[in-house]
Parts: structure tokens; C-alpha cells; sequence
């Protein structure tokens, strides 16, 4: 039995659940289904066309029952108010998450620290609105005074999965006149990629860094500047080709930002929410602001569903349950995400860091050390080409694993029949892993008596099936915000914090240290003793 503490983990209710547990680690869910055919009508929740369906996860009416408690023991009803409220959940650095403000700009006040958050919001919205204008017509010029033609993303992290994801996403819906690109990584090789084919007198860079500090961010932000400087030879040409989002305006303007190029961030937007804010502007510039603002419309969608749906009909509610339940009870510490749309490709990576970097914890919300596990591992890719590649560890590896797979009901029409084949591959690959094969089965199949062995598939793999009518923006912001309360279920049923990651914050200062050092060409600052040995080869084979 484990202690209680500010979440669910050893209450009654997760007790009981650890009893059932040890009943569903040995029941198949093929004897699931076939004590009770109707499993779909059961375990499925649909809200205003987007489906969950979870027949095919190892769950019985007991077991929902038990998960559902576990919801009611933390009293998810008050978290989900102080989230949309602007009480300060984020409580290790006493702030707001405000990320569903910036959805719902015209919804009721929200104050952060006693002041409306929602003007400013508003205020933002107008200023991207204008400059995108400016550039889908043409007017916005570059230093030579021609238009600009491609906007660069220069950002890392929550500055650049979540951009880089919904513009890849949402390529049918692109503006003909404007190409969108990336630039994340700081060994330079995408920088220069990009640079070798463009023309700086048509390129907009949008610098996206909270702090404007980001030691990634800023270097190639600085190497896109020499760049720009070196090809127009004018030294202000900044003030045209560059757009600046933080909430460092003064370092902004250090860096030569005009102020009219200046789109602010707050303190209560983290990084991996902030595609909702000033941050999805070179989204926008790919899609245009309307449709920026019809998927703001779907993440304050979901927001309504989830203040208002009964938990056992709530489909951010349930997918974290279903969560809490394959990690903590049945062991089962890898996620896969398979979307089948390819335009989704990014969306696994995306989660990566919306689930790991928040729920990644080892200590709960009182600093006190936790003995369970918070989180799971998320990889994923776009279903087809998982088939060809990781599915096979899913059908026949040792590992527990629970997936999600997603897929549109309508694509393109002139590829319809494309579309179906791949609908068609996304429910065979649930269904083989539910099934599974077994020898009494190969051998009726008349399958070679000394390959039945390999042949064999356990099934037995919980996983939940996510269906939308399109992959639109309004739908892409359903789903978004969809995974976001997702993670804040689990997060409060596990008593942590996830809207934090101090972790991610070590690893930048030892860059700096490294850095330094590397600089010094190990000479005259002494590295830590883990990293000498590594650090003098390389200072000797550079000399």
C-alpha cells in the first residue's frame, strides 16, 4: 500500500482498482467481447462527431466504475475550475495556465494577478491579424523592398513542435503565395539548408522565445541576422525581415526588432501550450488568420466539453483514466500515437513533449518523492509507415504498450479511395491487436506445424481509436486541446505539477557550462570529472 498524498495514489479507490488489476492481467480481451458483444455501445463516448472508442481496452464496468472514483477522490471538478479560473496551478512558480484564455478571447474576464487577461489577448489577435494581411497581400517588404515569400520559424521546443505540427497538419488549407519553414536545431544545419535555396530580400524570420534568451533560439537567431546583414549589406534590414515573439520586449529591441514587429508572451503561457498565442504566428501566416481563429474555436470547444460533460461521458476524462490505468495497474510504460494521415506525421512528437515534459515527475505537488509512475513513454508515426517499421514489437515484442490511434472519417475526394485503404489499415491493426492469432487457428489455416510458434500473436493490446470527421483546423484544435486535459487529469490524480519541468532547466545551464569550456579549449576552466576525458580528445583532435 502506498501512502496518500495530494492526488489518488492510495486512497480506497486505487486500492481497489490494484485488486481488479490483478483480475485484467490475465483476462483476454477477446473473452471480453465475447462475454458481452455490445463492448462498443459500452465503452465508446462521442461528442458533436469526434468518437472514443475504447471497447478494445482491457476496462469492465468495475473497473470504469473504480477509475471514475478516482476523479471524484481528487475532486477533479474544483482542479478543472481553478484551471479556467486563473488560480495559480502551476504552484512551484505561482502561476496561471492560462492557455485556454488565449481560445476563448471574447469569453467571460479571466484574471491573472488582478488584471483581465483577456484585452491584451484581443490586443495580440488585432496586430497579428494586420501584419498577416500585409503579407498575404503583398504589402509586407522586405530590406530590397520586394515581398515577402517565405517566413522561417527560428524556435525550439514549445516554440517549434507545436507550430511546426499544425502547419504541417493543416497543408491543405496553406496560402499559395507564402511557404512556411523551420528552423529548431542549433548544429546549424538547418539554417543553412534553408539558406542556400532562399532570398534574403523575401524572408521573414519570427524569433519565438519566451525570454528571448533561449541559448539554441538565440545563436541561430544571430546567425540568420549576419546572414541577412551580409546579403543586403544593411545593417537595419532587421527592422523588415524580422519578427520578435516574447515577453522580453527590451531584449527584442536589442536585437534590432522594430516595436510594430513586436508580438508579446506572458508568463502563464508554458512553451508547450503556446501554440494558442502569438507563438502560432507563422502558423497563421501559412493558413491565414481566420483559420488560426477557427482552431482557437475547437480548443475552446473541448474547453466547454470538458467543464461540462459528466466524467463518464468526458473524452479528455476518460482518456486519462485510460492512461492512469495501463500505467499504474497494468504495467504498461510505452504509449504509441498512430495517426492514419500523413499531414498528421508530427502530431506523435508533438505529445512527446505535452505529455513527458509535464507528467515526467518525481516528486509531487508538496516536493515529497513519489514511488509510483508518473507519465509514460510517447513515439508514434503516421500509421502506414508504423506498419512497416514498429508495429511488429506491438504485435509480438515482450513490452506493455497501449496505443491511440487516430483517423478522419473524410479526406480529400479526389483520393478517397487512398483514404479508405488507409481507414481500413487503422481498424485491422486495433482489431490485430485486440484478437491477436492463435495456434488453433494457425493450424486450421493449414500454417506449417514448425512456423506456428512464430506465426502466433498474443493480442491482447489495449488500445483506444480516436475518429473526427475531417482534418480541419476547428477539428486539429479539438484534438489539441483534447490531449492537453488529458495530461491535467493524470496530473492531478498523481498529485504533480505539469505545467513546470525544472529538469528541462539543468540540462540548459550544464550547456552553458560546456560551452565555456569548449571555448577555452579545455585550458582554462576544469570540467566535471564525467566530462574531461571527452572534452580534452576533442580540444586535442581540434588542435
Amino acid at each position: 500500500m502506498r501512502p496518500s498524498g495530494p492526488g489518488a495514489v492510495g486512497s480506497p479507490a486505487w486500492r481497489e482498482l490494484e485488486q481488479l488489476a490483478v483480475i485484467h492481467r490475465t483476462t483476454h480481451l477477446r473473452d471480453l467481447f465475447a462475454a458481452d458483444p455490445d463492448r462498443f455501445a459500452k465503452f465508446s463516448a462521442e461528442y458533436d462527431g469526434l468518437l472514443l472508442d475504447y471497447s478494445r481496452q482491457r476496462v469492465d464496468d468495475k473497473v470504469l466504475a473504480g477509475l471514475l472514483e478516482l476523479v471524484r477522490t481528487v475532486d477533479l471538478t474544483s482542479w478543472i475550475e481553478q484551471l479556467m479560473s486563473g488560480k495559480p496551478v502551476n504552484n512551484t512558480e505561482q502561476h496561471a495556465a492560462l492557455h485556454t484564455a488565449l481560445r476563448d478571447p471574447d469569453g467571460d474576464p479571466v484574471s491573472e494577478n488582478g488584471c483581465d487577461v483577456k484585452p491584451a489577448i484581443r490586443d495580440v489577435l488585432a496586430t497579428m491579424r494586420a501584419l498577416i494581411d500585409k503579407l498575404h497581400s503583398g504589402r509586407l517588404l522586405g530590406a530590397g523592398k520586394k515581398p515577402i515569400r517565405h517566413v522561417v520559424n527560428i524556435g525550439i521546443g514549445g516554440s517549434d513542435l507545436g507550430v511546426r505540427m499544425t502547419t504541417t497538419a493543416l497543408a491543405a488549407y496553406h496560402v499559395k503565395n507564402v511557404e512556411v519553414h523551420f528552423v529548431a536545431n542549433v548544429d546549424g544545419s538547418e539554417l543553412s539548408d534553408l539558406r542556400a535555396k532562399l532570398d534574403p530580400a523575401e524572408v521573414l524570420f519570427v524569433v519565438c522565445s519566451k525570454s528571448f534568451t533561449t541559448p539554441e533560439t538565440m545563436a541561430n537567431a544571430r546567425a540568420a541576422r549576419e546572414w541577412l546583414f551580409d546579403k543586403s549589406g544593411k545593417r537595419d534590414a532587421v527592422q523588415n525581415n524580422f519578427v520578435g515573439i516574447s515577453a522580453n520586449g527590451a531584449a527584442m529591441s536589442d536585437f534590432g526588432i522594430a516595436p510594430d514587429m513586436q508580438l508579446p508572451m506572458w508568463d502563464w503561457v508554458g512553451g508547450r501550450y503556446s501554440i494558442w498565442s502569438a507563438a502560432g504566428f507563422s502558423l497563421a501566416c501559412a493558413i491565414g488568420m481566420d483559420e488560426f481563429e477557427a482552431m482557437l474555436r475547437g480548443g475552446c470547444d473541448m474547453d466547454l466539453h470538458f467543464q461540462s460533460k459528466p466524467f463518464e461521458n468526458n473524452l479528455p476524462v476518460l482518456l486519462g483514466l485510460l492512461g492512469v490505468w495501463n500505467i499504474n495497474f497494468l504495467n504498461a510504460g510505452f504509449h504509441a500515437v498512430l495517426p492514419y494521415d500523413n499531414r498528421m506525421r508530427e502530431f506523435p512528437r508533438f505529445l512527446q513533449q505535452l505529455e513527458m515534459e509535464s507528467n515526467g515527475k518525481s516528486v509531487d505537488r508538496n516536493g515529497n518523492g513519489v514511488d509510483y509512475q508518473t507519465g509514460t513513454v510517447v513515439f508514434g508515426e503516421a500509421g502506414n509507415n508504423a506498419q512497416h517499421s514498429f508495429n511488429q514489437m506491438l504485435h509480438q515484442g515482450t513490452g506493455r504498450f497501449s496505443v491511440d490511434f487516430l483517423a478522419p472519417i473524410e479526406a480529400s475526394p479526389e483520393l478517397a479511395q487512398n483514404h479508405d485503404m488507409g481507414l481500413a489499415n487503422c481498424l485491422a491493426q486495433a482489431t490485430a491487436l485486440m484478437r491477436g492469432v492463435r495456434a488453433e487457428e494457425l493450424g486450421e489455416s493449414g500454417c506449417r506445424h514448425d512456423l506456428i510458434p512464430h506465426n502466433m500473436i498474443p493480442g491482447n493490446r489495449p488500445s483506444s481509436l480516436i475518429v473526427f470527421p475531417q482534418l480541419d483546423p476547428y477539428n486539429l484544435g479539438r484534438l489539441i486541446a483534447l490531449y492537453e486535459h488529458k495530461v491535467f487529469v493524470q496530473s492531478v490524480i498523481w498529485g504533480i505539477n505539469p505545467f513546470d519541468q525544472w529538469g528541462v532547466e539543468l540540462g540548459k545551464r550544464l550547456a552553458n557550462q560546456v560551452l565555456q569550456t569548449l571555448a577555452a579549449a579545455g585550458k582554462q576552466i576544469d570540467p566535471d570529472p564525467s566530462l574531461r576525458g571527452i572534452l580534452d580528445y576533442i580540444a586535442r583532435q581540434r588542435q
